[in-house]
This record gives structure tokens, C-alpha cells and sequence, in this order.
């Protein structure tokens, strides 16, 4: 194994031979935060002949941990409802540790509000659909997110509204 992680992310040291000054990012840890899984409905729900309406929801937060370490939370909320009354819903709130250094700042959004959720989405999904069948329905599986293009929406958005980002990046 020649080749290893020469970012340390606890002590700060970086391996000498690596330049330095090359932007560095490594995914540390995910994890669940939050989540809520909830069948209100049951028994009954399961002689409810029609379809439900399905509605997911997603919000990306970061918050910085410290200087070199930033959060990233992908919350998804689903639930299927239908005029017999609630089927299901689902709030997982799935969090991942990113050590960057070296990282413009130009570079912090991007890789904060796209590459970081696109890394968690694939787990995310994994639990949503697993929770789903755990409740006793087909598992849900959601289609995937495009953040680049949302993430693009938004910068549009704040600059034809005149707006400068401020602090750490939110996407909802």
C-alpha cells in the first residue's frame, strides 16, 4: 500500500510529500441523525383499495464543525396520502463528515451543496426504501436528484435577485 490518506484530519498533519497546498477532501464518516418512520393508518391502511399521492421533499444543510471539518445533512421527508387518510411518512435527516483543506473558497458551495449530497443520496435512498417495506409497503424508491442543476437554480436566482451568499451554503 503505497498510497495512503495523507490528510489527518484530527491532529491537522498533512504528509509532507503531498505538495502541501493541494486542495484536500476526504469523506470522514455518515451517519443517520435523525429518523422517524410512521405508519398512523395501520391496520386499516392495509384495505384502503385506492393509490396515494406520494410527496418527497429534500433540504441540504452544512454546518461547519470546525476549520477544516464541515457537516453535511441531506433531509428527506416522504409520506404517501391518499383520501382514506395517511399511509406512511418518513423524515431521515442523513448526515456525512467532510475534512477539506486547501479548498477554495469559490470551490466550498459546489462541493458542499452538490458533490457532498450526491455522496450521501445512494444511503439515504437505501434506508428510505428500506423503511418503506419495513412498514409493510412496496420500498420507495426515490429517483435521483440532480443537485448541480439545483444547485445552479439557486445561484440564478441570487443573482437576478441581487444577492450576495452569505456565511454557510443552504439549499432547500
Amino acid at each position: 500500500m503505497a498510497e495512503q490518506d495523507s490528510f489527518s484530519p484530527i491532529n491537522g498533519d498533512a504528509n509532507p510529500q503531498d505538495g502541501g497546498d493541494q486542495p484536500q477532501v476526504a469523506a470522514l464518516a455518515q451517519y443517520i441523525k435523525d429518523l422517524s418512520v410512521e405508519n398512523p393508518s395501520s391496520p386499516q391502511v392495509f384495505q384502503w383499495q385506492e393509490q396515494p399521492q406520494l410527496d418527497v421533499q429534500f433540504n441540504i444543510n452544512v454546518n461547519k464543525a470546525s476549520d477544516d471539518l464541515h457537516e453535511v445533512v441531506l433531509k428527506i421527508d416522504a409520506s404517501a396520502r391518499s383520501q382514506s387518510g395517511v399511509h406512511f411518512v418518513i423524515d431521515l435527516s442523513y448526515g456525512g463528515l467532510f475534512a477539506l483543506r486547501n479548498v477554495p473558497e469559490e470551490a466550498l458551495g459546489p462541493f458542499l451543496l452538490v458533490e457532498a449530497p450526491r455522496l450521501l443520496f445512494p444511503f439515504a435512498r437505501q434506508i428510505i426504501a428500506g423503511a418503506t417495506q419495513d412498514l409493510g409497503f412496496p420500498p420507495l424508491m426515490l429517483d435521483p436528484i440532480d443537485f448541480a442543476a439545483i444547485f445552479m437554480a439557486q445561484m440564478e436566482q441570487q443573482q437576478s435577485a441581487g444577492e450576495l451568499p452569505q456565511g454557510e451554503p443552504t439549499v432547500q
